[in-house]
């Protein structure tokens, strides 16, 4: 890794995950400064986070940014191991390279991977938790609607235009973006001509993304929860209902919690500046900036 951040661009950097892949990220802003990891949602890369890197930044925060096994620049798992517990120890082995305690901030599959961790035996790596859009008792039909679009166009597509077109039936709460082009961080063009999801399509069978499966260890490792916690949700989304808020919060008592009015389940990216000040005011609020 580099003994250098730079505040306008990130360095790029490398970690050993559990069984020996590599993971990719970003690191950004002073190294020497509180710890912020970032853990993407289901079929996302860390460039979901770039805004909020540079901001906190900005602000004096060392964010490291990371691409999931299975995802963007990290490595495909060999044996398809996407289990929870996988995800979780890549977290914990990545805390341990970086050598301090830090904040975990995730969002959907991130956030599950987080909550697990904050149970896990060394969970005195974390310094805090944030949750972006994710609970122990999510509704159904919005996971069912995320499951859908993740194992959606196997097949590829034609064009960015096309893979643009998706998205945009996807998230109809977004103004489609004029141009498609930013969505070659996402998608790979293949021998084929076709560009396809920059993820293993084995994600889905290997991890299983049935979050209400998961609901008993989720609100076990939610009761332990003693360090501190922010819940993010947006008031559009259709996967984190009110119910599911005030649930998390009878299980986690001293969670502090922000709603994002203009955000649906990709919270971070449909109000970024919001989602961003939230963060860092969280952060600011439980550790001592020098």
């Amino acid at each position: 890794m580099s003994n250098e951040a730079d505040f306008t661009e990130p360095a790029r950097v490398t970690f050993r995950g559990y069984g020996g892949i590599t993971l990719a990220g970003d690191s950004w802003g002073p190294q020497d400064g509180p710890l912020v990891v970032f853990l993407h949602g289901g079929g996302q890369t860390r460039h979901s986070w770039k805004d909020s890197g540079l901001a906190l930044a900005k602000a004096g925060m060392h964010a490291v940014l990371l691409d999931a096994r299975g995802h963007g620049d990290s490595d495909w798992a060999p044996e398809g191991d996407y289990t929870r517990s996988a995800m979780v120890e890549d977290l914990m082995g990545v805390l341990e390279q970086l050598g301090k305690p830090g904040f975990v901030v995730g969002a959907s599959m991130g956030g599950l991977t987080g909550l697990i961790a904050s149970a896990h035996p060394h969970h005195e790596r974390m310094t805090g938790l944030v949750l972006v859009d994710v609970v122990p008792r999510p509704e159904v039909k919005g996971v069912e609607r995320v499951i859908s679009f993740l194992g959606s166009n196997p097949e590829g597509f034609a064009s960015l235009e096309e893979a643009a077109d998706a998205v945009a039936a996807y998230l109809p709460h977004r103004r489609r973006p004029r141009n498609p082009e930013g969505l070659q961080r996402n998608l790979r063009q293949r021998e084929d001509g076709r560009w396809y999801w920059h993820w293993d399509p084995a994600m889905l069978g290997g991890r299983g993304e049935q979050i209400d499966m998961h609901t008993k260890a989720l609100e076990d490792a939610a009761r332990q929860l003693t360090m501190p916690v922010l819940l993010v949700r947006g008031a559009l989304s259709d996967v984190v209902s009110e119910e599911g808020v005030r649930s998390f919060r009878a299980l986690v008592p001293h969670a502090e919690y922000a709603e994002i009015g203009a955000a649906a389940h990709t919270a971070a990216s449909d109000a970024n500046d919001e989602f961003t000040d939230a963060v860092v005011d969280f952060v600011r609020a439980h550790v001592t900036m020098d």
